[in-house]
């Protein structure tokens, strides 16, 4: 129950702040509790960073932890402030991210880094928010360019795990079953075919890759692939107060040359989020069109700043590998599902967002749930760029159109996950030029006379 009630057909009451639309579980929507089932365990998806804040921060696990939880802060503030999205990281380019961060020593040197990277971040989704350009700079971006990005982005993501030395070779029976059954439930014909039977297959599949990722975990332990957990009882103690030691304030701020070095990386990542705003917002659009009784107010410039601010809050006290993305594309997919079931399956958009992460953010403070996932929280990691790996190669290669641009997509995709995303973009802009262009100098004509000179 909540304080507040809508009213057939209208938008979901909230405060009014300006640009945003305060709404607080309770007062201005129910609780809902398959959400908060869900999320007692994808919480573990967040906690799934910490080896990568260990690996290439050089951060301990407590101090980890307390980066975590400015994260969880951060994964409040879209449902509090009126995005109807449940949000995430930029997962997709979390592989370009970790190549621009090898090339410091971890420490002070990638905190410096990262901080620069997240701060151009933060000023790229804050102007083209405030300015309304975000849809002219994607615009202006030539389709090739945008698939390779992404395609690199799940090239990068798929190499990382199954290369000599990743954490495929190293629990490879855990990582392939439980990989096989996220693709299964999440992507195969036959499945949804199934869905559209069973009442237990729809309800399984509400869950998007919750069932896979407890049989990685289960067949993990079982194979003793994983050591079984050690269960501790009582509240976890993130090191808040060490945690100053590693934050910009004490390491120091970077250069104007580690910026420029960042500039690159940047822009793939707001590229790749802009393509995430767009998903959500065509969920939303399509959940909005099957229930008249509420109006889902999905603004795009108030993704962009919510979008800033958690970036921002990253960028000073908590630099992320994973950024501050506008959506987690699966579970807002799988929330969106359960939605167009009617009101009495989930009352408001807001209620399911709102629920899903104040029940994350407070697991992160339950010892026994943190103690259980925390020897196999590298599967949720390797789950998670498994199956964004995938996603990313087919919306990819779905962007484009023709052979030619297929061509400077894919070669752009291979320099970018190989040497880094400013070898990738210098190489599919020159690539565009040299080979797509119909005219060297000057704009494209409106045709596509790209397509008319195609040949198989």
């Amino acid at each position: 129950m909540q304080l507040y009630k809508r009213q057939h057909g209208e938008e979901q009451p909230y405060w009014s702040a300006g640009p945003f639309k305060i709404r607080l579980p309770f007062v201005h929507y129910r609780w809902e509790m398959a959400e908060m089932v869900q999320a007692l365990i994808m919480f573990v998806v967040s906690l799934a960073m910490i080896p990568l804040l260990e690996q290439y921060l050089g951060l301990p696990y407590d101090v980890a932890l307390a980066y975590v939880v400015v994260c969880g802060i951060g994964f409040l503030l879209p449902a509090l402030l009126g995005v109807p999205l449940v949000p995430g990281w930029i997962t997709p380019a979390i592989p370009v991210v970790l190549l621009f961060l090898g090339d410091f020593e971890p420490g002070p040197e990638a905190i410096q880094a990262l901080f620069a990277l997240q701060f151009l971040v933060f000023l790229i989704f804050l102007i083209l928010g405030v300015t309304r350009l975000g849809s002219t700079l994607v615009r202006i971006i030539p389709r090739s360019m945008k698939g390779g990005i992404i395609i690199g982005a799940g090239i990068a993501a798929i190499m990382g795990e199954i290369e000599s030395g990743g954490r495929l070779a190293e629990t490879p029976i855990s990582l392939i079953v439980g990989g096989l059954v996220c693709a299964y439930l999440m992507f195969s014909m036959s499945f949804k075919g199934l869905v559209d039977r069973s009442d237990f297959a729809r309800r399984l599949a509400n869950y998007g890759m919750v069932p896979g990722m407890v049989v990685a975990i289960i067949i993990g332990w079982l194979v003793m692939e994983y050591p079984f957990p050690d269960i501790e009882f009582g509240i976890t103690s993130p090191a808040f107060g060490e945690m100053w030691g590693y934050l910009p304030f004490m390491v120091g701020f970077p250069g104007l040359d580690v910026f420029m070095l960042a500039v690159p990386t940047a822009v793939i990542a707001y590229v790749i989020a802009f393509g995430d705003i767009i998903v959500g917002k065509s969920l939303m659009d399509r959940v909005d069109h099957l229930r008249p009784d509420e109006k889902i107010d999905s603004d795009m410039d108030r993704v962009h700043l919510v979008t800033a601010i958690r970036n921002a809050i990253h960028a000073f006290f908590a630099p992320y590998p994973g950024l501050a993305g506008p959506i987690w594309t699966a579970v807002t997919a799988t929330m969106a599902e359960r939605y167009k079931y009617g009101r009495n399956a989930m009352e408001s958009i807001y209620s399911g967002a709102g629920t899903f992460w104040v029940t994350g953010f407070i697991a992160l403070f339950i010892l026994p749930l943190v103690s259980l996932f925390q020897p196999v929280l590298p599967i949720a990691l390797s789950l998670t760029l498994l199956l964004t790996g995938y996603i990313c190669l087919m919306v990819g290669i779905e962007q484009l159109e023709n052979n030619v641009e297929r061509g400077v997509a894919g070669t752009m995709a291979v320099v970018l996950a190989v040497y880094g995303a400013g070898w990738g973009l210098a190489a599919g802009a020159v690539l565009y030029i040299l080979v797509e262009k119909t005219r060297m100098l000057g704009r494209e004509p409106n045709s596509d006379t790209a397509a008319a000179r195609d040949s198989d």
